[in-house]
């Protein structure tokens, strides 16, 4: 018998599941009460798949299945937000230790072998949890493996993976009813209804039988609080004052004292991971004291500290706590990347630059110590002038002078907020500096540039702001472009296609540059970005 899902139906479902989540997560965000009011559930869940999906899609086309379910969990360890995100990285964890090698004669059917890993992914994703509590993504997920067991072992795979989001659905309505924060407010968890999204989107791949919506319950009228009193989600403004995140370089024998020590500073603790890389998310009023203990089991990095009883907008003010990085985009894809990377966004509009009140108060929320990123030469001064005016508080900002996207991501994969903070800017500094950047654009109307009269419909390349070269091909442009820029020389290659690049345009150039520069490393990323076709970083 061959892989119960093979490498090509596990690339579908990363990018699928990506997808539906990004379609579906303002209304996730919606019903998200416990175990912090926080309106951002959604959001993290399609983060976080949006990283393994990323991770996936970075393989070589002929990866091993086994090398593509390890991309999965390795991606969504490494990008989970939030607690929903961090139990679905194990979940994801679980099925890739179940499925990733072909079973042998000894293992049960399609059937079978699914509901056995999706049973262990249950499992593991339990154990995380510190205090686990009914009426969550937890139990939905345990009903789903036992939905998926109830399927006879000789059945097919499309029976058993159906049979797995039918019974998460069922589970999913009656979280309603086991836990009174959410009785109270009318809705189902938003954990688990994310959990169900990922579950149809895998029936959807193995059946090939697609949706034309994800469904998300809507609000229902509240219910009176039982009589029982169960456990429930403090009210909004009470319990823990801080999410602190990070991963962790530690053996796995620090762990328990690690896990002893958080569950004394606070609640909605889960730590997952192992072989010696973990993710950690806990819920303090003491960020520091959370921090401290990720230094004392090995190495906390990508630390991410985030208030929860107000965000910017809302009439609350976080306090400025620990080290951060904002940055400046206008598209989805690189919101996400720089997201992923651990960096607050702030939108602006293609074309323009954000209003000043809005980067000032994201800088204000986001630490003491804060990196600023405006990743366009537009965005540069606007970017001073509001780091100026947080400066009046007494924070220290730092503005990194990055002038395209690959500048920004190029910072931030330096970053690093255990060096002090001069260091650290210094750093991104370098990297930024290090990274020369280009584009294509297609002219808008007739205009002399540096390398001759270009026209309505013209495909322009430029390098660092400068026309050079038109032509009237993407693909041509393109390689033209990356020709120039590497001629200085170069290690990495950085590809960003944008929403009306030709589908195999990266493909393409991936293939050139494995022929003409084998000794280059390339990275493709979905930028989403509507004008520009393509943005090139070389370092």
């Amino acid at each position: 018998m061959g892989e119960v899902l093979d490498g090509a139906a596990v690339r579908r479902w990363s990018r699928l599941a990506a997808e539906a989540l990004g379609r579906t997560r303002g209304e996730i965000d919606a019903l998200n009460v416990f175990p912090v009011p926080d309106g951002d559930t959604g959001t993290n869940l399609h983060l976080t798949v949006l990283a393994s999906a990323d991770a996936v899609a970075g393989l070589p086309a002929d990866a091993a299945a086994g090398e593509v379910w390890r991309a999965l969990a390795r991606g969504a360890l490494l990008g989970a937000r939030g607690n929903s995100g961090v139990i679905l990285s194990q979940v994801f964890r679980g099925l890739a230790e179940s499925l990733a090698r072909p079973p042998d004669d000894a293992t049960p059917g399609e059937a079978g072998a699914f509901a056995k890993a999706l049973g262990y992914a249950a499992g593991l994703a339990r154990g995380a949890v510190e205090h686990p509590v009914e009426g969550t993504i937890l139990s939905v997920l345990e009903a789903a493996s036992e939905a998926a067991a109830q399927v006879p072992p000789g059945g097919g795979l499309d029976e058993a993976v159906r049979a797995a989001a039918a019974g998460a659905r069922r589970a999913l309505r009656r979280t309603t009813g086991q836990l009174d924060v959410l009785a109270r407010s009318g809705v189902v968890d938003a954990g688990a209804a994310g959990l169900c999204v990922v579950l149809d989107a895998l029936a959807a791949v193995v059946t090939d039988e697609y949706p034309e919506r994800y469904e998300v319950p809507a609000r229902t009228e509240a219910q009176p609080a039982r009589d029982e009193a169960p456990q429930t989600a403090p009210a909004a403004g009470t319990g823990p004052g801080y999410e602190v995140m990070y991963l962790l370089d530690a053996p796995d024998g620090a762990v328990p004292a690690l896990r002893g020590t958080l569950d004394g500073l606070g609640d909605s603790l889960v730590v997952v991971g192992g072989d010696g890389l973990w993710n950690v998310h806990v819920h303090v009023d003491d960020a520091g004291a959370a921090i401290e203990a990720g230094l004392e089991a090995g190495r906390p990095y990508r630390i991410r500290v985030t208030y929860l009883h107000g965000a910017p907008g809302d009439g609350q003010h976080a306090p400025c706590v620990g080290r951060a990085v904002v940055a400046v985009t206008a598209a989805d894809g690189l919101a996400a990347l720089f997201e992923g990377h651990g960096a607050r966004v702030v939108r602006r509009e293609p074309g323009a630059v954000p209003p000043l009140a809005v980067l000032a108060e994201a800088i204000l929320a986001a630490g003491d110590e804060v990196a600023v990123l405006p990743n366009e030469p537009e965005v540069l001064a606007l970017a001073e002038a509001a780091a100026e005016r947080a400066r009046d508080t007494g924070a220290r900002i730092a503005v990194v002078p990055t002038k395209a996207s690959v500048q920004g991501l190029a910072a931030l994969a330096v970053h690093d907020p255990l060096r002090r903070f001069g260091e650290d800017v210094i750093e991104m500094t370098r990297a930024a500096g290090a990274t020369r950047f280009g584009h294509l654009e297609v002219a808008a109307g007739e205009a002399v540039t540096s390398v001759g009269l270009c026209r309505p419909g013209d495909v322009l390349g430029m390098i660092e702001g400068d026309v050079a070269v038109i032509g009237d091909r993407i693909a041509d442009v393109a390689l033209h472009v990356l020709d120039r820029m590497l001629s200085g020389g170069g290690e990495l290659v950085t590809l960003i296609p944008g929403v009306h690049a030709p589908p195999d345009l990266a493909a393409l150039l991936e293939r050139r540059l494995r022929d003409a520069r084998p000794d280059v490393e390339v990275g493709v990323y979905d930028g989403g970005q509507e004008r520009l076709p393509l943005l090139i970083g070389v370092e």
